[in-house]
């Protein structure tokens, strides 16, 4: 059983694509916003998208071992277009809905501080925010696509030949 599990190419290829998508959101990131942050490599969101890099690798690593008329590339294949399709959708939408949430509960709290007419600074209370990078940017999901079928493509080379 353990050799099986050690020497199933789809699954080393999916988590290979996934590890290494989310490590590259790091650079990617400083990039961007001069200022390394290793908490991208946890973070859902940003460039490119992991969960995409997954399931193409995935995809794309029973197509070339198992045939692309194989029933087990069909369920990777619709498993990876309703991830993508969740990615720039609903998890974007879920994003976007929290930097709302976010700006007006400091845009309340900055209204209730004035009409307290505080002389005193604003008081910092502690109010939870909302996670705003949920999804993604169909640029991202389309770099995190064409990313997991070079990983499938590049280790089946290595893995097969």
């Amino acid at each position: 059983m353990l050799d099986q599990l050690l020497n199933n190419f789809p699954l080393w290829t999916a988590l290979l694509a996934i590890f290494l998508a989310q490590f590259l959101k790091v650079p990617w990131n400083y990039t961007v916003s001069k200022k390394w942050d290793w908490n991208w490599i946890l973070s859902s969101g940003g460039m490119p998208s992991g969960h995409t890099s997954a399931v193409t690798s995935l995809a794309t690593s029973i197509g070339l071992t198992k045939g692309w008329d194989s029933s087990s590339f069909a369920i990777a294949m619709i498993l990876g277009i309703i991830v993508m399709y969740d990615a720039t959708g609903v998890r974007r939408q879920a994003g976007m809905h929290a930097q709302i949430l976010n700006q007006l509960v400091n845009d309340f709290t900055t209204l209730v501080n004035e009409l307290k007419n505080l002389k005193e600074s604003p008081s910092k209370e502690t109010t939870v925010k909302l996670k705003e990078i949920l999804g993604h940017q169909p640029i991202e999901v389309f770099t995190g696509a064409w990313f997991g079928i070079s990983i499938a493509l590049l280790l089946y080379w290595i893995w097969y030949l």
